[in-house]
Formats: C-alpha cells, sequence, structure tokens
C-alpha cells in the first residue's frame, strides 16, 4: 500500500502507468475513495496515460484527523504529493466535493496543471444547496454516519441504478462504514459548508477546463455549474443525458469517453474554450460524441417551436365580433 507523509499525516496513493507518460490525476467525491477510480486506470493506461488516484485527509486509507482540516489544505496536499512522485504537470479529473478541491487547485496552482475537468460540483453554495449541506451535516451530527449513507444514495444515483443493485446496497454501504470515520466526515463537511466562494477567484483558472454536469443532478443542478462556466473562459460545459450526480459511478464507459476526447483535444491543442454548451453522447460507441446544445441549457425542458405541430400549438385568441351600428 504505497503512501506519503504530509505533516504528521499519512496519505495513501495509487499511481499506475509508465513513467514519463502524461499523467491523469483523479480526486473523490466526499465518501469516495481511491479504489472507486480502478476502471478509470484500466480504461486509460492502456492509452498512454498514467493514472493517479488517492485518498484525501479524512477518507480511505489515508490519516483521519477529526478537527483542523481546512478546504484549502486539499489542494496544499496534491500539490505535495505530485511534488513527491516527481509530477511536474498533471490533468486533474475531480467530482463533487474533489471538484471543489480542483477549482481551488486550479487557482493557486495552474501551473502544474495541463487540464481540468470538473464534474457535479460548485465554487459557492447556493441557497438550496447551502440548506441541502446543512441538513447532511446535521444528519451526521445527530444520527450518524450510517444515516448520511442512506440519504446519499437516493441522492447521487437513478431509480434504475438503485433498482438493478438493490440487493448490493447493504455491502456497499456497511463497506463505506468500514472505510469513513464519522468525525473525519464531519470535518470533512464542515470544511465546504463553511468555505468562502470560490467564484471571486475562477478568472484565475487558464488552463482548458471540462464542465460536466449530469442532465437530472439535483444536487449539484445547472445552476451551480453555470456560475463556473460564466467565469472560466477557457471552459466549456458538457450536459450527460440521463445522468444524475455520480455518473462517474453510474456511467462510466460514457464518462470515460468524454474525459478521452477532452484530453485528446488538449493533447493535439485543438481545443476550443469558448464557454460554450455541449451534449455528451448516451452511446460511448457514437460516431458524433458532443452535439450542440440549442435554446436555454438552463432549463429542463427544451422548446422549439419551429418542430411543434400545428395542432399542439395554443390556438389563436379569437376577437370578439363587433357589433353594427344601427342608422
Amino acid at each position: 500500500m504505497p503512501t506519503t507523509q504530509y505533516g504528521h499525516h499519512q496519505v495513501h496513493y495509487e499511481l499506475t502507468g509508465e513513467a514519463g507518460r502524461p499523467v491523469i490525476t483523479f480526486l473523490n467525491g466526499l465518501t469516495q475513495n481511491a479504489n472507486l477510480w480502478k476502471s478509470y486506470a484500466d480504461y486509460f493506461v492502456p492509452r498512454g496515460y498514467r493514472v493517479l488516484a488517492y485518498d484525501m485527509l479524512g477518507q480511505g486509507r489515508s490519516s483521519k484527523p477529526v478537527i483542523d482540516i481546512k478546504l484549502a489544505m486539499h489542494a496544499d496536499l496534491l500539490d505535495h504529493l505530485l511534488e513527491q512522485l516527481d509530477i511536474e504537470k498533471t490533468h486533474l479529473a475531480s467530482i463533487s466535493f474533489g471538484g471543489i478541491v480542483g477549482l481551488d487547485f486550479a487557482i493557486r496552482y495552474g501551473h502544474r496543471l495541463h487540464s481540468l475537468t470538473a464534474m457535479s460540483t460548485f465554487a459557492e453554495l447556493t441557497p438550496q444547496l447551502g440548506l441541502l449541506g446543512a441538513v447532511m451535516l446535521q444528519g451526521l451530527a445527530e444520527v450518524g454516519l450510517p444515516y448520511l449513507q442512506s440519504m446519499l444514495y437516493p441522492m447521487n444515483m437513478s431509480s434504475a441504478w438503485i433498482a438493478a443493485n438493490r440487493e448490493r446496497i447493504p455491502a456497499m454501504k456497511r463497506a463505506g462504514y468500514i472505510g469513513n470515520d464519522g468525525y473525519a466526515m464531519q470535518n470533512l463537511m464542515e470544511s465546504f459548508v463553511e468555505f468562502e466562494p470560490l467564484t471571486p477567484n475562477l478568472h484565475k483558472i487558464k488552463v482548458p477546463t471540462l464542465i460536466m454536469n449530469g442532465e437530472f443532478d439535483f444536487f449539484t443542478p445547472r445552476e451551480c455549474h453555470e456560475v463556473i462556466r460564466s467565469k472560466v473562459k477557457n471552459s466549456r460545459l458538457l450536459i450527460v443525458q440521463r445522468a444524475y450526480h455520480a455518473f462517474t459511478l453510474e456511467m462510466p464507459a460514457v464518462t470515460m469517453r468524454q474525459l478521452e476526447i477532452f484530453l485528446e483535444q488538449v493533447g493535439t491543442k485543438t481545443w476550443q474554450g469558448d464557454q460554450s454548451v455541449w451534449i455528451a453522447a448516451d452511446d460511448p460507441a457514437a460516431e458524433v460524441q458532443w452535439l450542440p446544445c440549442a435554446g436555454d441549457w438552463m432549463r429542463a425542458v427544451q422548446a422549439q417551436a419551429a418542430t411543434v405541430p400545428p395542432a399542439a400549438q395554443a390556438p389563436a385568441r379569437r376577437k370578439a365580433p363587433t357589433r353594427k351600428k344601427t342608422p
């Protein structure tokens, strides 16, 4: 089990692939761990990349301090880890809580990045997200980690995934209890519930940035990603069809294909960060993978008048007949 020292803490990491190849670093969501990126390593290593995944402080097999984990510490830790592994620059792919860390890293350590992918994340707490985060933190503190785990499955996954994996969910929850500490998790949650918004500094992100948002992600909905898209000039927003918050787990093949396209464009210098909005193909084998998003991408339902059949259109308001004046 490879580890490195960060202050008084041990940090567990997994690095696969041949030295000298471009590196992709994956940042976990709140209750995730490095093992969940193994399938991504299996996909990208044969395609010429190295893959780095690690457990942030408070996660998995890394140290679990229960106090004083500030949000900025996670980006500082990543810089230290890259230094220890002699990695000058990396592509950074981050999701949810890891996405906040990824944005902070790109703001303060952008010189260490080839690119940034920010998935299912936010740069500031919207009023809705702030209340939701407070409720989650309250549930964790007053009820416990099993309660938070029970909340996260319906919040993160689709009904189809839950139905297909219903029998496995209890075992997956138990694995979560073993791999996490309730007090350390509470500290992690406090670090982002109380953090200063990153929005005022998003303009400092200069590297190619792909923002990915699930079509049905109600945990971090479109408004969260629109803030990032509007502030990062070298960015594009990609909407993943039929996807919920944890689409990296539920739809790995689709996610890997979109990341591959992005990294190829960055590597060949054909990336165009024009703040445009696209829709990802839901078939990773499709010939065309990115489709331009027509209409207002902030709406859940796209309506185009030209495609509405006449019979479905609202009838025109009839004018009241005018009375004929009598002489």
